[in-house]
């Protein structure tokens, strides 16, 4: 305590900076997960089937996030630390590299979403009759990949710069847009035709071409800092890319390892019938609304933290992660206390089966403890150790963790000793738990507190 106090931190203008920033993030996530929850509560209200297919469809968009949003992540470890230097320059280059890698991989998606749409689906469920779903969802979302990739690259990484309320005004608007769209197609009002699950696929594709629209006004006309340059995207500095690929690319593995684990999860409870399907679908979109802003906590951490290794404050930065500790562990568990206080409003709320009702129950009480578990494994490895160029350790412990126990006990449960749906569910979601002593070890160690930056001279020159 006595260090801290000698460090002369304000630490009133610490949590008004923070906040600063976790409040329009959270909004954010509150958005984004708005967009998925449009999607389930009024697929829901049409029938099980429709949910089920639309649920499963959007795990093809949700590994492609990851690898944008390892992308970005890996990025930020960069941009924030040369924030704190003030090398907009070697920003823009990064941002190059981000905005390629990204449009790459969602041109991938895409096609195979077009392509072998069936193919896809039949990964994750045998249900003919939500394979047909899926396949109308597809079809149709598959265009919004290309807009993704870049809004969500390019707001990500002009976040790492504390540049957060663009994107929260972007995503309120999409959502809004969204809203209005699922409503009148899904449902057939104002004379349109009743189009269900294709109407949902319309809305997302509207909402997210708006978004694309706006961040391109955003930065081509008001950002003056950092700009898009096309150079940077066709000719990438080589000393950069280099760093790019050494912090990033762990945790673009990472990202996907987690997400292919996340779905390798879905698969399995796929299999065990559409009435589990429908009740995860809705249990992850509670988990989603209930971390939201302990998920701002954790990037506001890689933010704040990075800007503060970038400007050589090491002491700081160790002062600092405690706080954020405190709060992801404060937020985890008000979210996780939100969850028990929604379960029942959700079963009354959706047309479920008996048994999918019986089954939300149960998956309500896991994500209660998984959230709070989420909220600080997500704050030390995203936030804390990724400030600090620490991007490996995750990868590791994420694939050890998920791959290695929870979704190989959780299969063998599942197809093996035929255990019930409460029982896969449960070990299926205990990675969280598994992880928490050892990101503790790892956190205590402060191998993750390093200046990842070079010097302007070290790095190539302008390009003519």
């Amino acid at each position: 305590m006595n260090k801290t106090k000698n460090l002369n931190i304000d630490w009133k203008l610490f949590y008004k900076s923070v906040f600063a920033l976790v409040i329009p993030m959270a909004l954010q996530n509150l958005i984004n997960v708005g967009v998925t929850a449009t999607d389930v509560i009024m697929l829901g209200k049409v029938g099980e089937k429709v949910l089920s297919g639309a649920s499963l469809a959007g795990q093809v968009q949700f590994i492609m996030t990851l690898i944008f949003y390892g992308t970005t992540s890996g990025a930020t470890v960069l941009t924030a630390q040369y924030w704190g230097k003030k090398d907009t320059r070697t920003i823009e280059k990064i941002l190059g590299i981000g905005l390629r890698t990204g449009l790459t991989t969602a041109v991938v998606f895409a096609v195979a979403a077009l392509g072998i749409p069936g193919l896809l689906m039949r990964i994750y469920t045998s249900d003919p009759v939500v394979i047909a779903e899926g396949v109308k969802y597809l079809r149709i979302v598959a265009l919004s990949y290309i807009f993704m990739a870049v809004t969500q690259v390019y707001l990500n990484i002009i976040r790492s710069m504390e540049k957060v309320v663009i994107a929260t005004f972007i995503y309120a608007v999409s959502l809004g847009l969204n809203i209005i769209i699922n409503a009148v197609l899904i449902f057939g009002m104002f004379g349109f035709p009743k189009l269900g699950i294709a109407g949902a696929a319309i809305g997302t594709l509207c909402a997210r071409g708006a978004e694309t629209i706006m961040v391109l006004f955003y930065a081509f006309l008001k950002n003056k800092i950092v700009r898009i340059r096309l150079q940077d995207m066709l000719h990438i500095d080589p000393v950069l890319w280099k760093d790019f690929l050494v912090y990033a690319l762990p945790v673009v593995l990472n990202e996907l390892m987690w997400g292919l684990g996340s779905s390798a999860n879905t698969a399995v409870i796929g299999h065990l019938g559409s009435a589990a399907v429908a009740a995860n679908s809705v249990a992850q979109v509670a988990r989603q609304l209930a971390t939201v802003v302990a998920f701002g906590i954790s990037n506001a951490a890689a933010i704040y933290l990075g800007k503060t290794i970038g400007e050589k404050k090491m002491e700081h930065a160790k002062a600092y992660a405690v706080r954020f500790i405190w709060l992801s562990l404060l937020l985890g568990g008000l979210g996780g206390l939100l969850i028990l206080l929604a379960a029942p409003l959700a079963r009354a709320n959706l047309a479920l089966t008996a048994q999918a009702g019986s089954y939300l129950s149960f998956m309500f009480f896991v994500m209660s403890y998984f959230t709070v578990a989420q909220a600080f494994n997500t704050t030390m490895v995203i936030g804390i150790f990724r400030s600090g160029g620490d991007t490996k350790f995750g990868m590791i412990m994420d694939v050890s963790t998920m791959w290695g126990c929870s979704i190989l006990l959780g299969a063998a449960a599942a197809f093996i000793f035929h255990a019930g749906v409460p029982v896969v569910y449960m070990i299926l979601m205990s990675d969280e738990l598994i992880k928490i002593p050892i990101t503790i070890k790892r956190y205590l160690s402060y191998k993750w507190l390093k200046d990842v930056t070079r010097e302007r001279e070290e790095l190539e020159g302008e390009v003519v």
